[in-house]
């Protein structure tokens, strides 16, 4: 029979990848939390939010992100073109989650850490501004098989990371 270990038994190897995640007007407080953690828990390096207004409230976030808000390197941009000036002078290989005409599937996506990568996942209600969507080198989408054609950003962000991390691991 197996025994739940608890999160000082665990048995994962800490590791920070290359990869930043870009939040593009993700604003819902607990998305933020949920966000944090999951940036957490798969190494990312940093996490930039972008939007006039976002509130990194610890009170509201606390919640779903259980302390990680604190242990991830994170910065506001309130700018989009600040964002995309950011990125392409540091270089990113830019991938935006989003069903696009021209995006392909994230599972066949291949990469590489030649250079860090900035994942841009976009609004809970508009998905990625089209800044954004022009500046990515590759965009990429999550199939689904239901009859819903969207999923949250956090899940679809979990799914991301998982596949980006596990491929450049």
């Amino acid at each position: 029979m197996s025994q739940q270990l608890t999160h000082n038994e665990s048995i994962f190897n800490k590791k920070t990848f290359p990869v930043t995640l870009v939040c593009d007007n993700i604003v819902f407080q607990p998305n933020i939390g949920s966000i944090f953690r999951i940036a957490e828990a798969f190494g990312v390096s940093e996490i930039i939010f972008v939007g006039e207004g976002i509130a990194l409230t610890p009170r509201k976030i606390n919640r779903t992100s259980r302390s990680t808000h604190n242990m991830v390197k994170h910065l506001v941009i309130e700018s989009t073109q600040d964002a995309v000036t950011l990125l392409t002078q540091n270089d990113y290989h830019i991938v935006a989650l989003e069903i696009t005409d021209k995006s392909t599937p994230l599972k066949s996506a291949q990469f590489t850490t030649d250079k860090p990568i900035a994942l841009i996942a976009g609004s809970e209600v508009s998905g990625i501004s089209p800044e954004f969507l022009q500046l990515a080198n590759q965009t990429v989408h999550i199939e689904m098989f239901g009859d819903n054609s969207s999923m949250n950003v956090v899940q679809a962000i979990g799914i991301a990371l998982y596949d980006i991390t596990s491929k450049i691991g």
